[in-house]
């Protein structure tokens, strides 16, 4: 059983190392950080596994297994009283929603704001182009550079790797700067590649949109049927 823990918490730091690109601080990573060699309880293995079910279940355009495992996350955060750590799983949906384009509000975590962290709370503000100046600093490095960016410039990509993070900052840089066509088409790339369908179709769209209003007839063609297919069951 020690030899079972041990791995599932080995498995959980390196999911809370993946997902932290996305967010200021990932929640897995935040429960995760117990004693050197000392499994944490299992409300926090199960919390972290259920919003890393959720947030790729979101990407893949499957709203109710994601609903479900947002749910079960909430419950396993609730059992601990953690109103922070709830806000913050409130956020790395709110982050998947903005890196497909859905710009609504998020309420979620607007209602649990006071009880965020202030890198939280700047990480939702930089989701929605508004980061103040004075809390750029309280975002991860490769978000600052995107906060900074001028003109919608898609060199400010180039140095976020992870791909959540990227569909993020380039749906950021969408929001204050405008469609550049090589930010749309760094997004298409990179949802592609992880084949993720519901930022992918929302990026597709965007890109066919360009193409229309610019002219290229044969571009959108081809557009219009990867759309088709990736629209597909």
């Amino acid at each position: 059983m020690a030899f079972q823990a041990r791995d599932r918490y080995q498995a959980a730091v390196k999911r809370s190392l993946a997902w932290a690109g996305a967010a200021a601080i990932s929640v897995g990573a935040a429960l995760v950080g117990g004693c050197a060699g000392t499994p944490p309880p299992d409300w926090t293995l199960d919390a972290h596994a259920s919003v890393d079910a959720a947030l790729q279940a979101q990407l893949k355009a499957q709203p109710r297994v994601a609903e479900q495992e947002f749910e079960r996350a909430r419950s396993a955060l609730a059992r601990a009283g953690r109103v922070d750590l709830v806000a913050r799983a409130e956020l790395l949906r709110c982050a998947a929603q903005v890196a497909s384009l859905d710009f609504a509000s998020c309420s979620a975590f607007d209602a649990m704001r006071a009880d965020a962290s202030a890198a939280d709370r700047a990480y939702a503000d930089y989701l929605r182009g508004e980061v103040a100046t004075s809390d750029v600093e309280l975002l991860p490095a490769h978000h600052r550079v995107v906060a900074t960016a001028r003109d919608a410039d898609a060199q400010a990509l180039a140095g976020v790797e992870d791909p959540l993070a990227r569909l993020v900052a380039a749906a950021v840089l969408l929001r204050t700067g405008g469609a550049r066509p090589e930010i749309v088409a760094q997004a298409v790339d990179t949802a592609s590649a992880q084949g993720w369908r519901r930022p992918l179709l929302a990026w597709l769209s965007v890109q066919l949109r360009l193409a229309e209003q610019g002219g290229a007839s044969e571009d959108a063609q081809r557009l219009k049927r990867r759309i088709e297919l990736v629209g597909g069951r």
